[in-house]
Parts: structure tokens; sequence; C-alpha cells
């Protein structure tokens, strides 16, 4: 006895998947996330880079005092988490605002099985 339940009606076991990422839809998603991902990774990237840069390379500048012990180096390095968290706070306000509600919809109609 098999307990596997059968698609609905008018609906394969398993969708297409190459129909579905040759859809219109699928790849405007896909375009929208690039378009915000890449940026941002690029972006963080050059700001992570620059600060390796000037702790190899500028020393003196990453030493300088800005309060007690506390210089510009620890500055700028506890500064890559607080953008990291910035980051990461952005891109979850971004994908419920302008993401999930497109994924869910392309969700939809494949389990509708229209793609």
């Amino acid at each position: 006895m098999s307990t596997e339940t059968p698609p609905p009606e008018g609906r394969t076991a398993e969708p297409d998947w190459e129909t579905v990422q040759a859809s219109p839809e699928f790849q405007a998603l896909r375009s929208r996330l690039r378009r915000f991902v890449f940026p941002v990774a690029a972006g963080f990237l050059l700001w992570y880079l620059l600060y390796v840069l000037l702790a190899s390379y500028a020393p003196s500048f990453m030493a300088i005092p800005v309060w007690g012990a506390i210089n510009l180096g620890l500055i700028l390095g506890l500064l890559q988490f607080v953008s990291t968290f910035a980051i990461t706070t952005w891109y979850v306000r971004w994908a419920d605002k302008k993401f999930d509600p497109h994924a869910t919809a392309i969700r939809e109609e494949i389990e509708r099985g229209r793609l």
C-alpha cells in the first residue's frame, strides 16, 4: 500500500524546473535579486579590503588615538561588525518588501501547475 498522495488534478508530480527557470517571472525575480546582492556584496568586500590594506600599509593611521586606549583601527574593526549587521537588516527588509512577494507568487504558480 502506497502512502504517497497523488498530485492535484492537472499537475504533474514534479514541476519542470527548466521551464520554471526559463519563465519571465523567474528571470525577473533572479534579476531583482542580483541587482541588490551583487552591488552590496561588492561594496562590503571593498570596505573590508580597505580595512585590511589600512591595517597592513598604514599602521600609523590605524594607531591614531581617538579616546584613551581606543584607536582608529579598533573603531574601524568594530564598524566591520556593525556594517555586517546593517547589511543583514537591510537585506531582510528589502526581501520582505521587494523579493518575497514575487517569490511567493511564483511558488503559487508552480503549485497550481501553471509553471
